[in-house]
């Protein structure tokens, strides 16, 4: 389908196409992610070798009825976030988790302001983890992923704060003494329904929540952008996203 006016995006990834063009997958407020080729975009005359790339926010308008569409036009809203060091692969990572788990020309309004604002925060954050907690726990909803945090599954009581839980997949969260890594304590919970982390270990149960929880949309083949900051930066063997 083709876009009617320009429409806000962002580029998740590039790969070149013959000599001079671009394959780009683009993650679009209206129509969710699309494959679009930018003829002759990487020629020394085009104006637009500088601008179609992640993290920068652009206006696209696009044609065709097949999954390949053509761009017709593109403009930069602005500079690109200004992304560095961890937080740069943190929005790499983002970026692979849209592309990986998101279908074609699927429309996403509210993943796009929430995938906006994940990139807004990285770009000033010192510690990325919680922009990216929020971001996993958004796409899981956005995905259909539905989670209560707040009741036990169990008996239908409200979770406490003082008491711990097993996640039982497709059903939720029940009370148990048993510890392992589908236990949960009640505050750890409340804080990832609320998606806010007061406390490292409120924080560190929210990354073994979507870990769990995304697993069966990944599939096992890795991500590149995990393996990828392994590999640049030493300290990340306890790897942030």
């Amino acid at each position: 389908m083709s876009s009617e006016g320009l429409q806000r995006c962002f580029v998740l990834h590039r790969r070149p196409y013959s000599e001079s063009s671009l394959i780009l997958d683009v993650f679009s407020e209206e129509y969710g992610r699309v494959s679009i080729m930018s003829k002759g975009a990487r020629s020394k005359r085009s104006n637009l070798k500088g601008a179609l790339q992640p993290f920068t926010p652009l206006l696209l308008k696009w044609s065709g009825n097949s999954s390949m569409k053509t761009l017709r036009q593109a403009e930069p809203i602005s500079l690109g976030l200004p992304l560095t060091g961890i937080c740069l692969y943190s929005a790499m990572y983002v970026n692979e988790l849209l592309g990986r788990v998101l279908m074609g020309e699927v429309p996403m309004p509210g993943l796009f302001h929430d995938y906006l604002q994940a990139l807004t925060e990285l770009a000033q954050a010192d510690n990325p983890e919680p922009a990216l907690r929020r971001f996993e726990l958004a796409l899981l909803a956005a995905l259909g992923y539905g989670v209560d945090f707040l009741h036990c599954a169990g008996s239908g009581e409200t979770i406490d704060p003082s008491m711990t839980y097993r996640y039982r997949d497709q059903k939720g969260f029940i009370a148990s003494v048993r510890l392992d890594n589908l236990t949960f304590k009640g505050d750890e919970l409340i804080a990832i329904s609320e998606r806010r982390f007061i406390t490292k270990q409120q924080l560190q149960a929210a990354k073994r929540f979507t870990r769990i929880a995304l697993k069966p949309y990944l599939g096992g083949k890795p991500l590149k952008s995990r393996e990828l900051f392994i590999s640049r930066i030493p300290r990340a063997r306890s790897i942030r996203t």
